[in-house]
């Protein structure tokens, strides 16, 4: 299937709990029974390039996307909120829920892609909801804001990290130790913690497909 084909599946729309309405980038191609939910790091919204390109590329596979913003604006002011990990997962997991309710994504196996702090609100849904999160993956996550999280974790979960980014490196071979889950560390070499080099997101994408494609399979009657 290739990028053309799924242009017209995107729609923007809100996802709402209450008193909070979020900003969210849904995008289901014809025929698409699995799904990938986005989950931003600090500072970021639906609208990162970086996380956007590898959602084009799951599109072009034929798996759903949504891409949701897990602040309010009034609250991406406070950079507390930026790394509250208990607030992040907690809109994450208002995004899976919403696609539970919705009668064209009920019964769709759900997968999770989180970046920097996005990863460890990703890694604690995750732990959350067990068996219901298929497959995720962490490109330059903080998977150590989710320590505790990751003995129950049960989701495939695959970790890509720079070569070029020490610090968060040495944060996800510690954090391999402890997943007891199918588990990778992809290791994209010459990368820093943004994979602005040339051919870096490429690489995250095309290590991100293979991975969906291999566990996220439908689990649900």
């Amino acid at each position: 299937m290739n990028r053309s084909a799924t242009a017209d599946t995107r729609k923007d729309i809100r996802v709402q709990s209450g008193s909070i309405s979020l900003g969210a980038t849904l995008a289901v191609p014809d025929g698409a029974q699995k799904i990938v939910i986005f989950a931003h790091g600090s500072g970021s919204s639906r609208f990162s390039p970086r996380n956007n390109f590898v959602a084009d590329a799951l599109r072009a596979d034929g798996c759903a996307v949504l891409l949701m913003d897990l602040l309010t604006e009034a609250e991406d002011r406070s950079w507390q909120n930026r790394f509250d990990i208990d607030l992040l997962a907690q809109r994450l997991l208002l995004a899976c829920r919403w696609v539970r309710q919705q009668e064209a994504l009920q019964n769709s196996a759900i997968g999770l892609f989180g970046a920097s702090t996005g990863s460890a609100a990703a890694l604690r849904v995750a732990a959350i909801l067990g068996d219901d999160i298929a497959a995720m993956v962490s490109r330059g996550g903080r998977p150590d804001l989710a320590q505790d999280d990751l003995p129950k974790v049960k989701a495939s979960t695959l970790l890509i990290v720079g070569g070029n980014d020490p610090t968060v490196l040495e944060l996800n071979q510690k954090a391999f130790d402890k997943l007891t889950c199918a588990r990778d560390l992809v290791i994209i070499e010459g990368a820093t913690h943004l994979f602005e080099e040339g051919g870096a997101l490429e690489q995250v994408a095309q290590h991100a497909n293979t991975w969906f494609a291999k566990y996220l399979q439908v689990r649900r009657a």
